[in-house]
């Protein structure tokens, strides 16, 4: 029996890949793998080719020669990039040239950080030029103040060639300072290389729309969520046929992840959550026809697809995890219905470890629906023994808790220090249909509160689980749950983590950067004292009016450069808790954002993590 069981020096020492293409031949795939270095606080990059149908890798030093280069047009005569253009006055310096050492940042709106960055006037343009060397560069976007690839987490899939290498199309909100805060709606944009002519190809849309991808024979698709300022609406896949748009899911109960045209333009396969789990799903495009575009779901079982690369034949390339597992390349044979595992980056490791097993079990809920819950078990697993079990809550607070492997929240850790982790996919995940999904926003508070409890008291009654052990962790709409729960817990819990947590709601829509995401989901701004949706939220459902019933152990951990949930949050939730006399401890990243990506900080975070749990559960 395998003895060893997973650590955080090892869960820092596993290689991460990432899939670059396929080559230009389409017989390999180029990938690069990411090594952490804790001692050296920095990863390192390799890149490799591995055979379409399996067999050994090959470490190449310069990926250009082998992978096709996507962003030069399919004639050959043009190549895309894009880089930063100042085109605004932020700094002091701009402004007043002669006093070049004040450090001091003007603004007349909003939009003046996102994410993680300052706004220092600085947009991403998209540039065309001849593919000669030294060849000037056509600025497609001149002096217009907005982003592509879009900021903070667009890339190069944001702009493409057209088929006939005529047009650009490319990806972009066309709005400025606050009325970028408070809207989705970004929209395709073509441009035509011979007039310079932009044309806007989604403008009755009011959403997101983004990818735009064309297929072999050319025809345009892209994902599209219709309603402004919801970042978690549904999401389909238009395609532009004819010049007839057709939407490919409008009838299908479920959003789409990210999505690739078959090789014969006739269907589109797409990742999306289903049923605790990330599936292969396929759609045919009927063309003009009357027909009802038909979705079907390929794949099934404990696993995530990931990425889709492209295609062999009868065969898609994936990458694939589960809660045991880091990403590898496999590749899913559409006919046979079989996998082929096509990397191996760290299953020598996995192979040396007693893994966790995972169980999926459905409870009812205080409505009276069926709600699933991954339960993940130590190694070597006893029966006859009582575990701590900590209740995992979920963050987004609309994205799905599925068989992903985090490299902070790692089921496998926990399970490996004795731990069982319950996680419930409570009201506000996708891949249980839409209107499950919508039902957390404007209602943080309310039944899927009831969700997390069911849960948890579901496991309790099990003989294994130690019921005077329970903790409760999550980040994000993770962390404002813990600061919920912790108002309303009733003294199940012994312990609580809560990571760059929503705490107030009101100082929250205050200080956060993309102001439609409050919006959307406090239903409007607090000083709106007629709406009753804005009173439920920023009073009944506001963590800070339940303090006084705090009474447990609370570990506050938060980000310096996180501007979604800002500092304030955790400021707040510890002060109130050192003020109520209640053991707590706050755990501060300055340079660290939303997650915590630096190798050494990783390590300080698991460590705090595992040693308040053995402190106070």
């Amino acid at each position: 029996m395998t003895q060893n069981k997973m650590t955080a020096n090892l869960l820092w020492q596993l290689g991460r890949i990432t899939a670059l293409g396929l080559s230009k031949d389409k017989k390999n795939i180029v990938y690069k793998v990411n090594t952490p270095s804790v001692e050296e606080n920095k990863q390192h990059t390799k890149h490799y080719f591995i055979p379409i149908n399996g067999g050994n890798p090959t470490e190449i030093e310069n990926t250009d020669s082998i992978l096709a280069n996507k962003k030069l047009s399919p004639d050959g005569n043009y190549l895309l990039s894009h880089q930063e253009v100042k085109l605004q006055h932020v700094l002091g310096k701009d402004f007043y040239p002669e006093l070049e050492k004040a450090e001091v940042q003007i603004y007349d709106s909003l939009n003046y950080r996102h994410w993680d960055t300052w706004n220092e006037g600085k947009f991403n343009h998209v540039f065309y030029s001849e593919n000669k060397t030294d060849a000037p560069k056509t600025d497609i976007m001149e002096n217009e103040l907005f982003d592509c690839p879009q900021k903070p987490f667009g890339g190069d899939e944001d702009y493409i060639w057209s088929q006939d290498s005529k047009n650009i199309l490319y990806v972009t909100k066309k709005k400025v300072g606050t009325e970028y805060a408070i809207s989705t709606n970004s929209n395709i944009f073509q441009y035509e290389l011979k007039t310079g002519k932009t044309t806007n190809l989604t403008e009755e849309n009011q959403g997101y729309d983004v990818t735009p991808q064309f297929s072999p024979s050319g025809i345009l698709a892209w994902l599209q969520m219709k309603r402004d300022g919801y970042e978690a609406d549904k999401n389909d896949i238009i395609v532009l046929f004819q010049g007839i748009k057709i939407n490919l899911t409008a009838h299908w109960d479920g959003t789409v992840d990210s999505f690739i045209w078959s090789e014969d333009s006739q269907k589109i396969y797409f990742i999306a959550p289903i049923d605790g789990t990330k599936q292969l799903f396929e759609v045919h495009f009927p063309g003009l026809t009357k027909m009802l575009p038909q979705v079907h779901q390929i794949t099934d079982g404990y696993f995530d697809i990931t990425n889709l690369i492209g295609f062999n034949e009868t065969k898609i390339i994936v990458t694939r995890e589960d809660t045991n597992h880091a990403a590898e390349i496999f590749s899913y044979d559409l006919v046979e219905r079989n996998w082929q595992q096509l990397t191996n980056i760290n299953t020598e490791t996995y192979q040396s470890l007693a893994l966790s097993k995972t169980e999926k079990r459905y409870v009812t809920t205080t409505d009276g629906k069926k709600m699933l819950v991954w339960v993940i078990f130590p190694p070597h697993f006893d029966a006859t023994k009582k575990y701590p079990t900590l209740l995992y809550c979920q963050g987004g607070p609309q994205s799905a808790l599925s068989q992903f492997y985090s490299y902070r929240w790692n089921f496998q850790l926990m399970a490996a220090n004795d731990y069982i982790i319950v996680a419930p996919n409570r009201r506000g995940m996708p891949g249980h249909g839409v209107e499950w999904n919508e039902q957390i926003s404007k209602d943080w508070g309310g039944q899927v509160m009831n969700d997390y409890l069911s849960a948890i008291d579901n496991l309790a009654q099990e003989s294994y689980v130690d019921k005077n052990r329970l903790g409760c962790i999550g980040a994000s709409y993770g962390g404002y749950s813990v600061f919920y729960l912790a108002g309303i817990h009733k003294n199940r819990f012994k312990t609580f983590i809560a990571h760059d947590g929503v705490f107030n709601t009101q100082s929250m829509y205050g200080t956060t950067e993309e102001v439609f995401f409050s919006n959307w989901d406090f239903g409007g701004a607090y000083w709106e004292k007629d709406n009753t949706i804005v009173l439920k939220a920023y009073k009944e459902f506001n963590p800070i009016n339940l303090v006084s019933n705090w009474n447990t152990p609370i570990l506050i951990i938060q980000g310096g450069k996180d501007f979604r949930v800002p500092i304030g949050q955790a400021q707040e939730a510890f002060q109130a808790a050192q003020l109520l006399g209640i053991k707590s401890r706050f755990l501060y990243f300055p340079e660290e954002n939303h997650w915590v990506l630096q190798a050494q900080n990783a390590q300080v975070w698991q460590r705090e993590f595992f040693k308040w749990l053995k402190e106070t559960i």
